[in-house]
C-alpha cells in the first residue's frame, strides 16, 4: 500500500515544507502530492511567492549592529538551552 497525503495534511504542512523542517518522508509524501494536486500546487505557489517576496525585503532592510548582535546571541543562547533540554 502507498501512502498518499490529503490536501488537507498536504495544506498542514506546506509552512513547514517551505521552511525544510519536514523529515525526508514527509518532504517526499507533500512532493508526491504536489506533483497531482494542481490545487495544491497553486497553493505552494502562492505562498511560495510570499516567503521570497519576504526574504527578498528583509535582505534589503539595514539593521543596526548592535541589534544584529543581540538577536544573534539570543537565537544562539535559545539554540543552545533548547538542546541540552531533549
Amino acid at each position: 500500500m502507498i501512502d498518499q497525503m490529503t490536501c488537507e495534511e498536504t495544506f498542514r504542512r506546506l509552512d513547514d515544507f517551505l521552511d525544510h523542517e519536514l523529515s525526508a518522508s514527509e518532504c517526499l509524501l507533500v512532493q508526491e502530492h504536489l506533483e497531482i494536486c494542481t490545487i495544491c500546487a497553486a497553493e505552494f505557489k502562492f505562498e511560495a511567492g510570499i516567503w521570497s517576496e519576504v526574504r527578498a525585503k528583509l535582505q534589503r532592510t539595514t539593521v543596526p549592529p548592535s541589534l544584529r548582535e543581540k538577536v544573534t546571541r539570543l537565537l544562539r543562547d535559545t539554540n543552545c538551552s533548547d538542546s541540552t533540554e531533549k
